[in-house]
């Protein structure tokens, strides 16, 4: 009796696409959230509660259209959480911010003239956007070497080295170094902490505040599909796909609408891991690829279960030693978006406007860096 073949590449690819997308970026995530004014057990919930989202979308999304359709948290929206500070109001607003983001996402899908709007935001604009709001993360490694160098000099060593041998893990090979050395440096210690192990869903009650929703909700609603789900659907299209737009963005919506309650500020198409799952590299017949996005999101479900022990572990580091692998994680992406805001002559100005704007961090009327820079550059393109 002939027994049926395992699909072992796709279902490697699937794991790999999990693994390096959690570890390359959960740090980024409870930084973000703990910016924005959550406590610990916060923070955690929403780390969980993104995972379970992740993970239910792709299996569902995957079964359904049998294409290669990866989810994954905002890592650039972390970002900007992280950058963003406590809004007036505390936790409460932020989270009133992340329903509105919600609701924001599920309208591009239900009306496709939203979604067209955001993509006629020039290209450069949203990308210099993009790496002002990275920009302070990424000097975190460079700032850690200088205070800590006992502690980051390692692991800058292990980061440098896998980027030329092995790239995809990196940041998460960063990751390993940096317990290693803690626990050499300082023995790890989880006496006390063993009920902290096990996440749980921790809800709040959110508040409406108009300087959080033009200062949180707005702009990580405009980070999130011009530098998540817009590269998300090219990617899939660039391996021979036609991926449901609306389906795909509605669903993402109305989760991060469910989900924004425990701290979920952001679900939206990979685009950074995509092509793990959506490349040749995860089956040579593109119809069995969705087999990979299904396992990465079977997956993400079981990493979420991690969520507590991966805080805990954190919680031994000095916090500019978190904020460092966060920026280690993210230079790639500031790279591809400075290349592409600064690539075009035309324009050039008002790109670079943007990026220096966000990058400042300055706030005014309640209103973040982020809000006043993609105001400025769409002003001075017009004018120019």
């Amino acid at each position: 009796m002939e027994h049926a073949r395992i699909p072992v590449q796709p279902l490697t690819a699937g794991l790999i696409t999990a693994v390096v997308g959690f570890s390359s970026s959960f740090a980024l995530v409870l930084t973000g959230l703990r910016g924005v004014g959550a406590d610990r057990d916060q923070a955690v919930s929403g780390l969980l509660l993104l995972c379970l989202s992740m993970g239910g979308l792709a299996v569902w999304l995957g079964l359904r259209y049998r294409q290669p359709i990866s989810i994954a948290w905002s890592t650039p929206g972390a970002a900007l959480l992280a950058s963003a500070g406590v809004p007036a109001g505390g936790y409460r607003a932020a989270v009133g911010a992340f329903v509105l983001c919600g609701l924001l996402l599920t309208l591009t899908g239900l009306w496709p003239r939203l979604s067209r709007l955001v993509a006629a935001i020039p290209p450069s604009l949203a990308t210099g956007l993009l790496a002002g709001v990275l920009l302070p993360l990424c000097l975190a490694p460079v700032q850690a070497a200088f205070h800590l160098p006992g502690l980051m000099l390692p692991v800058l060593a292990v980061w440098a080295l896998l980027m030329r041998w092995a790239r995809r893990w990196a940041t998460p090979g960063a990751l390993v170094a940096l317990l290693i050395v803690l626990a050499v440096r300082t023995p790890l210690h989880f006496g006390g902490a063993a009920g902290s192990l096990f996440p749980r869903v921790d809800i709040t009650t959110p508040a409406l505040s108009w300087s959080a929703a033009i200062g949180i909700a707005l702009p990580l609603y405009v980070i999130t599909m011009a530098s998540q789900n817009i590269p998300g659907i090219a990617v899939l299209r660039h391996f021979g796909y036609q991926p449901p737009v609306r389906p795909i963005l509605t669903a993402t919506g109305i989760s991060t609408t469910a989900t924004a309650f425990g701290g979920g500020y952001a679900v939206n198409l990979a685009a950074i891991t995509a092509a793990l799952a959506a490349g040749p590299d995860a089956h040579p017949d593109r119809d069995r690829r969705w087999i990979a996005s299904v396992t990465a999101g079977a997956c993400y479900i079981l990493l979420g279960l991690t969520a507590g022990a991966s805080a805990v572990l954190l919680t031994q580091a000095p916090p500019q030693l978190v904020e460092a692998i966060a920026g280690l994680a993210l230079l790639p992406t500031l790279g591809s978006a400075l290349s592409s805001a600064l690539g075009e002559e035309k324009g050039r100005e008002a790109a670079v406007l943007t990026f220096v704007i966000a990058a400042s961090g300055v706030s005014a009327y309640g209103i973040g860096a982020p809000v006043w820079a993609l105001a400025a550059g769409l002003a001075l393109r017009l004018l120019i």
